[in-house]
């Protein structure tokens, strides 16, 4: 998260060390539990979004091994599906302790280093379902939606500090979270079909997304090619949402 997008220095921050390192091994990035020798590597820390706390120190040690953070990529979230009348209240609390409070306390914490700078650029990963409604997915849209916004007020505040703040929007893509929503073998060309009963769209482009679609994006907003971009919303999602 340091001195540019193509050849970083990574902090990679996860409430579970050995998912990290299996994400960074999985990616075929170098992962090093001390300070890195050099350009490329990724360095694992611990913390839990939910807590404030564990976010302030884990932003304070990233930039006391790695040095002042550059990039800040927030892009925890988790999927509890449901019906709104189904959504226990614990749930609820759930998904937006993740997806909405754990972003806003990952990008304060950050941009509260990078404002005396008077550089740096933030990017949340987002979701596509923050902008069209969806069947059994109402507290996970809406706390994606929040986070949007978020980000967008937060790009406008910082705007006069030289800090950029985007967000990438993923549809459908082909990840953990997403394989156990499948019941069987057919779960990806259903996904590509659609769903009329759900008033769900399927995929123009005919594939799910892979990792590295929503990688290359957030890696073109954190770039100088995109100097010029703020508070946008970039969906990748194969035209899912028809942009709607």
């Amino acid at each position: 998260m340091v001195d540019g997008a193509d050849a970083a220095r990574v902090g990679a921050a996860d409430g579970v060390a050995a998912a990290q390192a299996r994400t960074a091994g999985d990616a075929g990035v170098p992962v090093d539990a001390q300070r890195p020798a050099g350009a490329g590597r990724v360095v694992p820390f611990v913390a839990d979004v939910g807590d404030p706390g564990a976010v302030a120190r884990v932003v304070a040690d990233v930039e006391r091994e790695l040095g002042p953070i550059g990039i800040g990529v927030s892009v925890a979230g988790v999927l509890r599906p449901g019906s709104v009348a189904e959504t226990s209240d614990e749930d609820w609390a759930a998904t937006f302790a993740v997806n909405a409070t754990g972003v806003f306390t990952v990008l304060r914490e950050i941009s509260r280093r990078m404002q005396p700078r008077g550089n740096g650029v933030l990017v949340t990963v987002g979701s596509n379902a923050a902008g069209v409604p969806r069947a059994g997915m109402a507290a996970y849209a809406a706390s994606k939606a929040a986070a949007t916004m978020l980000t967008r007020c937060l790009g406008l505040e910082l705007a006069g500090a030289g800090i950029r703040c985007n967000i990438v929007s993923p549809g459908s893509t082909d990840t953990e979270m997403q394989r156990l929503l499948w019941t069987d073998d057919s779960g990806e060309a259903r996904v590509i079909a659609g769903n009329p009963e759900q008033f769900r769209v399927g995929i123009p482009l005919g594939r799910i997304a892979d990792p590295a679609d929503i990688a290359d994006a957030v890696l073109f907003l954190a770039s100088d090619r995109a100097r010029h971009i703020t508070m946008q919303n970039l969906y990748v999602d194969g035209g899912a949402t028809l942009r709607a």
